[in-house]
C-alpha cells in the first residue's frame, strides 16, 4: 500500500488542492512539507500528536520535514478556534517555548543535513518592512474574502483586533518564504486552519505564477483534534515533568469508547491489518484495545520502560496485580499535618489535585473524591498520619485520575 492511500485509510485526510499530484509526491518521497507550531506554552500536548506522527509517517517514507516555529506568529496569536484575544508572550518566553519544542520533536522526527530541518519564523517576521510587506502580500488578500473565513466569522460578533488580522496573511507569507528558500512545496495543518493554509497556495500562485507547485493538505483535525490535549480542564503535556508518563498512558486509557479506534488509526503505527481485525472488538474487548493505544502512544514519547512501567501501575490498580509504585505520588511533610491530621481539602490541594481549596471544595461536594475506594461524603472529613504510612493513600478524582499520598 501506498503512503497516501494508507493516510488516507487511516483517516488523516480532511481535504486537499491537488491530489493527483500531491499523492504522487508523497508516494515517491518527493514532498519537502512543513507543520507550524505555535510556541504558547514549555511543551507539545497530546493537541499536537496527529502533527508529529504524521510528520514520522512521512519523514520514513523520504519526504523531508520542515517543523516551523511559530516564534514569529505567536507575536500576534492566531484567533483560530478562539472567543477572545490570545495573551502576549515576551520573546524571551517565545524563545524558551521553541527550544523546549525542538527536544520534544526530537522523539519523532530525525533532524540534521537532509533530513528534518526546524525553522523560527521570527526570523524573517521580525524583519520585515510593514509598508513593503502590506504592498508585497497584502495586495494578494481580498478583505471581503477575508471575513468568510471561518477563523475570522466566529469573532466578529465579540470583537477581531486590526493586530490578530495580520495573522492570515503573515501565515501565508511563511509557506511563500519557505517554498523560496527551502523548496518548500506542501503544507499540512488542521481542518480548522483552511483556510489560513489556502491563503499560502494562493500567494504563491499568484506572486510566482499558477504552475508553481504548492499544495495544502488539511488533516481531519477539527473534531478529534480538538477534543485532544485537556483532561478534567488540564492539558496533557508530553514533557513528563508537566504530566508524568503513568498520567499519560491514564489518559489514552480512558478515552471513550467511541474513540478508542479512531485514536488507534489515526496515531499509532500498528499495521492497518492489524487495526482492521480490532475494529470487530466490542465490550471488555474495547479495554484491551484502550490499553494497546496507551501503551503504543506512550511508549512513542517517553519509551518502552516508562510505558511498562505505566502499564504495571494501572493493571495494578485495578487489581490485576503488580507493584503500585510508578503510580503519581506526593510525598506529604509533618508541617502539612494539624495535631497529626489533614482534611480533605488540604489533602486535594497537597498532591495538586486541586488548585484550590474551593476548587476541592466542589469536587468533594459533586461526590467525585474517593480515598481507598471509599467515597469521600463531607469537606470536613480528615485523615489521620499513620494511615499515609505503608503504601499509603490511594486518592481517586473523578473516574480517571488516581493519586497516591505518602509520608516522609
Amino acid at each position: 500500500m501506498k503512503l497516501y492511500e494508507e493516510l488516507t485509510k487511516r483517516g488523516l485526510i480532511a481535504q486537499v488542492t491537488d491530489e493527483a499530484l500531491i499523492q504522487e509526491m508523497i508516494d515517491n518521497g518527493k514532498a519537502t512539507f512543513y507543520i507550524g507550531f505555535d510556541p504558547t506554552a514549555d511543551s507539545l500536548h497530546v493537541g499536537h500528536f496527529m502533527a508529529l506522527t504524521l510528520m514520522k509517517r512521512l519523514q520514513m517514507a523520504g519526504n523531508k520535514p520542515i517543523a516551523l516555529i511559530g516564534g514569529g506568529t505567536a507575536m500576534i496569536g492566531d484567533p483560530s478556534g478562539r472567543t477572545d484575544m490570545r495573551s502576549m508572550m515576551t520573546k524571551e518566553t517565545i524563545a524558551h517555548n521553541c527550544d523546549c519544542f525542538k527536544k520534544q520533536m526530537e522523539r519523532f522526527i530525525e533532524f540534521g543535513e537532509g533530513k528534518a530541518r526546524m525553522v523560527n519564523n521570527a526570523d524573517w517576521l521580525l524583519e520585515l518592512n510593514y509598508v513593503d510587506f502590506i504592498r508585497e502580500v497584502g495586495a494578494c488578500f481580498s478583505v471581503n474574502n477575508m471575513l468568510r473565513a471561518e477563523c475570522f466569522k466566529q469573532r466578529m460578533e465579540k470583537g477581531l483586533s486590526f493586530l490578530e488580522f495580520n495573522y492570515m496573511p503573515m501565515q501565508s507569507y511563511d509557506f511563500y518564504y519557505l517554498f523560496q528558500h527551502y523548496g518548500c512545496n506542501m503544507q499540512f495543518g488542521g481542518n480548522d486552519q483552511w483556510s489560513n493554509m489556502l491563503g499560502g497556495t494562493e500567494l504563491i500562485r499568484r506572486k510566482l505564477g499558477k504552475d508553481a507547485h504548492a499544495m495544502t493538505i488539511a488533516l481531519l483535525t477539527d473534531s478529534q483534534g480538538k477534543k485532544m490535549g485537556k483532561t478534567a480542564g488540564n492539558a496533557v503535556w508530553l514533557d513528563p515533568n508537566k504530566t508524568s508518563p503513568y498520567d499519560f498512558f491514564q489518559y489514552w486509557r480512558n478515552v471513550d469508547d467511541a474513540d478508542v479506534m479512531k485514536c488507534v488509526r489515526m496515531l499509532t503505527f500498528l499495521p492497518l491489518e492489524q487495526i482492521d481485525e480490532m475494529d470487530g472488538w466490542h465490550g471488555s474487548q474495547l479495554n484491551k484495545a484502550k490499553e494497546i493505544l496507551a501503551w503504543e502512544l506512550t511508549a512513542l514519547v517517553h519509551g518502552k520502560e516508562e510505558a511498562d512501567k505505566a502499564q504495571e501501575a494501572a493493571r495494578a490498580l485495578f487489581g490485576g496485580g503488580g507493584d503500585r509504585s510508578d503510580m503519581p505520588t506526593s510525598i506529604l511533610t509533618d508541617a502539612q499535618f494539624t495535631d497529626g491530621q489533614i482534611g480533605v481539602m488540604d489533602l486535594l490541594v497537597a498532591c495538586g489535585l486541586a488548585p484550590s481549596k474551593g476548587e476541592a471544595r466542589r469536587l468533594v461536594q459533586q461526590g467525585g473524591v474517593s480515598v481507598n475506594d471509599e467515597k469521600v461524603g463531607s469537606i470536613d472529613c480528615r485523615f489521620d498520619r499513620d494511615q499515609f504510612t505503608g503504601e499509603g493513600l490511594i486518592i481517586k478524582k473523578g473516574k480517571k485520575v488516581f493519586h497516591r499520598a505518602m509520608v516522609e
